[in-house]
């Protein structure tokens, strides 16, 4: 099943981070939170074409990005997002804006680690990439009830070939963008972790 309207999800996604990673790469720039946040929700189909394996993470993503979104019409930048938590002492309160800035940060890179993965291997089976993204990402903060569920929802994952239709691509553009994503993701990501130990936040929580 295609796409409706020939949307490429894909190219979106990594436009839209790569945007972001110029930002990085500006000297003294920080990445505002609006932007960010809408970057991260071209992400959320991704989860979708995934199907029930990755529905946690999907639901949970989804919720993350749009509490960011409202932020965002307050809030201008990601270390102004932190600082307002740090000053509320509401830091790691379930709900907070930097728990959940921590949280989507883990989805992007749960992407990223998947694409990588895809990129090196060959064959229409995705559960080997899909559940090594998940074991280096995810896994060790969830539970043993989310990681037995995931387990079983591997065994249900689209192929290769039916993950690319639903994106709308073929294989040699969907590894155009999918590195394009991981390059750019990556600096984001970079961002993200220096701008937690940099205000002595720690990323294991």
């Amino acid at each position: 099943m295609e796409e409706a309207g020939g949307e490429k999800p894909l190219k979106k996604m990594a436009e839209a981070f790569e945007g972001l990673a110029v930002s990085v790469n500006t000297q003294g720039a920080n990445i505002e939170v609006a932007p960010f946040s809408h970057a991260c929700s071209l992400v959320s189909p991704l989860f979708s074409c995934l199907g029930i394996a990755f529905k946690f993470a999907e639901m949970d993503y989804v919720a993350k990005v749009v509490d960011l979104a409202e932020a965002s019409k307050s809030i201008t930048t990601l270390p102004v997002l932190l600082d307002e938590d740090i000053r509320a002492n509401t830091v790691r309160k379930p709900g907070s804006h930097t728990r959940n800035l921590l949280r989507v940060k883990r989805g992007l890179d749960m992407v990223k680690v998947l694409f990588e993965h895809i990129i090196a291997t060959e064959g229409n089976s995705l559960k080997d990439a899909a559940s090594n993204a998940y074991d280096q990402v995810f896994a060790p903060y969830h539970g043993w009830v989310i990681r037995k569920a995931v387990a079983a929802g591997m065994y249900v994952l689209p192929t290769r070939a039916q993950l690319l239709r639903q994106l709308n691509e073929d294989e040699d553009s969907a590894r155009v963008q999918m590195q394009n994503y991981i390059n750019s993701s990556g600096a984001v990501i970079g961002y993200i972790d220096k701008l937690f130990l940099s205000k002595e936040l720690g990323m294991d929580w």
